[in-house]
This record gives C-alpha cells, structure tokens and sequence, in this order.
C-alpha cells in the first residue's frame, strides 16, 4: 500500500512538472542545424555555428506549443572559408542583405508517433510555407536532467528563395535540393513571466516630477 501511494505522487510529481507553458533551453552541446547541398560529383554538408531555438508550451500537448528557430545566416561552416566566403556573397545567401534565416511554426500536432509542425520559413528575403515531421525522444541525459530530443530531415529547393540563381558555378554543378538536417536537443522548465516593461516609466516619471518640484 505504501509503496503504491508512493508511485502515486511521484506519477502526479511528474505530470505537474511538466504541465502548463515550458521553455526550452537549448543544449548546445548536442543540438545541430545543419544541411547537406549537393553538386554533380559530390556533397558539401555543412552547420549554422550561431542560432536561436525558441520553443514554449506544454511538450505534452503540441498544440499549444511554439516554435522559432533563429539561424545567423553569416555562421554557415562547411570547414573550408573561400567556400563559406562564396556562399555569404551576393552569389548565393547575400547575408549582408539578409542576415537572419527564420523558421515560425503556426501549427503543431502529434501523428504516428511523430510531431508534425506546419510553418513559415523566411529565408533570402523570401517566404515560403513548409512542413517539419520530427521524431520525438525523451529521457534522462547523463547527468540525471530530463532531456527532450526532436530530430528531422527534409529537402527545400534553393531556386524557391532565390539562392544561387545568377551563380555560374550553381547553374554548372549545383542540384536544386538542399537537405536540411535538425537535431534540437535540451530541456523544457517552467516559463518565467514577462518583466514589467512599464515600471521603469513610471519611476522616470515619478524622478521628474520629484525635480520639477524642487
């Protein structure tokens, strides 16, 4: 009996924990954006090193979940710099014209197992609707910390935002899909309210008035 109530309140613990509107924290450590392109011979798989993954809601009710994914168009890596230099440029991600690559989810929903996220992506100066199907894992990591793991691949044709379509090398060798290859790994904590943006107003005016008086 004992040990049946026991189980009982850690199942309630655990439910409460993670119920109502959660952040997601990133690990760094082990979250990976990063894509496959290839050209005629070969492919060139590459990162965005510098992003922001902004997640809230309830992981267990994917419908009032939110999703922004923040990459800086400038960190692309693909471990050889005249390459990263050459995709920067004017000729494929102009990232002086368009620094920020960004995807907003406007729908989410659990389907076989899966999380399907219906959303915007915003990239090159365009925009374009596009569908993510991520596996889902959950667990303790090695420290004992519940950790969430959302994993996906998918193809996005480069032509449809415009990158590289004035390139001469592009049109020599360059296929048109890239693959996408998402690995978003960290842990959800409770959502802290928004800070009292008005406050500070209120205290310069109060100053103000204060000094006017004297």
């Amino acid at each position: 009996m004992f040990l049946r109530t026991l189980l009982s309140a850690g199942l309630l613990f655990t439910t409460a924990a993670f119920a109502g509107e959660q952040q997601f924290t990133p690990d760094t450590t082990h979250t990976l954006l990063g894509f496959t392109a290839s050209t005629l011979l070969f492919d060139v798989p590459g990162v965005f090193d510098r992003y922001q993954v902004k997640i809230k809601g309830d992981p267990e009710a994917p419908s009032t979940v939110e999703i922004r994914l923040e990459l800086e168009a400038r960190s692309i890596d693909t471990a050889n710099k005249s390459r990263d230099n050459h995709l920067r440029s004017a000729d494929f991600l102009e990232v002086a014209t368009y620094p920020k690559i960004v995807f907003t989810s406007s729908k989410a929903w659990r389907q076989g197992g899966q999380l399907i996220v219906q959303g915007l992506l915003d990239l090159h100066g365009r925009q374009r609707p596009l569908q993510i199907t991520f596996d889902e894992a959950k667990g303790l990591n090695g420290a004992g910390t519940p950790t969430w793991a959302y994993k996906a691949s998918l193809s996005i044709n480069r032509q449809e935002f415009g990158i590289g379509a004035d390139s001469v090398a592009a049109k020599i060798s360059l296929k048109d899909d890239v693959k996408l290859n998402l690995l978003l790994v960290g842990f959800f904590a409770e959502a802290q309210p928004e800070p009292d943006r008005k406050a500070p107003v209120k205290a310069r005016a109060a100053r103000t008035k204060g000094s006017t008086a004297r």
